[in-house]
């Protein structure tokens, strides 16, 4: 891959790259890293990697790295954290986005990362299979089970609005 394909592929993929993580840290810092840890590991390939595989490596290696800064955070903790967690529930919701939100950051990791690849990136099966690392079943069978999950949360649309 050459500098201007590296421009052109980071120009064309920052969003997209940066809603996903961001969806699953919802922190917006630690989502910027996260996006740029990926853009570092992949200018430091960039003479091993096509152009036309650069998408895939890098939400492949976005994913890996969150997925290494979740563990890293769950043995760390925080003491801040603990009392918010407990100050933010709210049962009055006004907005669906904000409900959907919240039944999504119930899922499993997994279950989150794969529904999420799915249905807010357009990814295919196998193409979620190859950045997660499962098998093409396995992935439906995520998806399905988050589908399941979230449908029960949230419940019929008359008792949301």
């Amino acid at each position: 891959m050459t500098v201007e394909e590296f421009n052109r592929c980071v120009d064309e993929h920052a969003d997209s790259l940066y809603r996903f993580i961001l969806k699953n840290v919802k922190d917006k810092d630690k989502a910027k890293d996260i996006v740029q840890d990926t853009y570092e590991k992949l200018w430091l390939k960039v003479s091993d990697t096509e152009a036309k595989n650069a998408r895939s490596y890098m939400f492949t290696t976005a994913y890996r790295t969150m997925i290494d800064a979740i563990r890293k955070d769950k043995r760390q903790g925080s003491i801040e954290e603990a009392p918010m967690i407990a100050l933010s529930t709210n049962k009055q919701y006004s907005d669906l986005k904000e409900i959907l939100n919240e039944a999504v950051s119930k899922l499993p990791e997994m279950q989150r990362s794969v529904i999420m690849l799915r249905d807010y990136e357009g990814y295919s099966y196998e193409e979620i299979g190859g950045i997660t690392g499962l098998s093409e079943s396995q992935v439906k069978v995520y998806i399905f089970r988050a589908r399941t999950f979230l449908k029960n949360y949230i419940g019929s649309m008359d008792k949301v609005l």
